[in-house]
């Protein structure tokens, strides 16, 4: 199979650099074609070149990424990257090659990557329209109760008493907003297909905070932000690099 030639539309520096700084570890064959930060700048590159492969995040600077197909034609297969929560995963699935929830893990990538040579001759045309009417399907339910050990019993507990989410290790645990903490089946990124983004959002790799769990917010360093937490965890909670530009968008909502 030839060289993959790729294009990555991207609007965070950081995030893009993450991206072709795994994509050469995994590839070094990969050619990226070029990266383009913004809506217009895409439509204008793509009407001239043709890429094998794209990867996407749905907000650029400019407004969302879906808006792009609305004005070029493209046939190649999308990955899309993105930290954006309020988005239904499922809708990604539906007519894109895959997703990749920020910051790209580099397993998930390499996934992604194989998942693409094994179906490349079989991938549709990508259908923007699929995807803006699965956003905006009525009816999308999130997760209401989680089940839980306690000693020798089994509790039931309503997603309204979860103050945060963390992992730790190979676990993942719930803290109630009284303090208490289960250990979870859940994996963090399957958690995050459950819980209702206009409540929950992912701040790093460890943590999925409730937004009644937030108590102070303090500047951290290279522009970050330590989170003060309701119970306090064991561990500092500070928003990452990648995160902090969703989660200020996140808190106005």
């Amino acid at each position: 199979m030839p060289p993959i030639r790729a294009l990555i539309i991207e609007d965070e520096s950081p995030a893009a650099r993450r991206l072709v700084r795994l994509l050469a570890d995994l590839d070094p064959e990969i050619e990226i074609l070029e990266t383009i930060e913004s809506v217009q700048d895409a439509v204008v590159w793509l009407k001239a070149h043709a890429p094998d492969l794209i990867f996407l995040d749905i907000h650029l600077a400019d407004g969302l990424s879906f808006s792009i197909f609305e004005k070029v034609k493209v046939k190649a297969p999308i990955i899309f990257t993105t930290a954006y929560d309020q988005y239904a995963i499922r809708a990604f699935k539906l007519n894109s090659l895959d997703y990749l929830l920020k910051p790209v893990e580099a397993e998930e990538l390499s996934m992604a990557l194989d998942k693409y040579r094994r179906q490349k001759l079989a991938l549709p045309d990508f259908d923007v329209q699929m995807i803006l009417d699965a956003l905006h399907q009525p009816g999308q339910t999130f997760q209401k109760r989680f089940m839980v050990t306690s000693g020798d019993k089994i509790r039931s507990i309503p997603v309204e008493e979860v103050a945060y989410f963390f992992g730790q290790q190979k676990y993942v645990f719930l803290t109630t907003i009284d303090g208490r903490r289960h250990l979870l089946d859940h994996t963090l990124t399957q958690l995050e297909d459950l819980l209702d983004p206009a409540k929950y959002f992912r701040i790093n790799r460890q943590f999925i905070v409730g937004y009644q769990a937030i108590k102070h917010m303090f500047p951290h360093s290279k522009s970050r932000i330590r989170i003060e937490l309701e119970p306090t965890p064991d561990i500092e909670a500070v928003v990452s690099i990648e995160k902090t530009p969703r989660f200020r968008e996140w808190l106005n909502h």
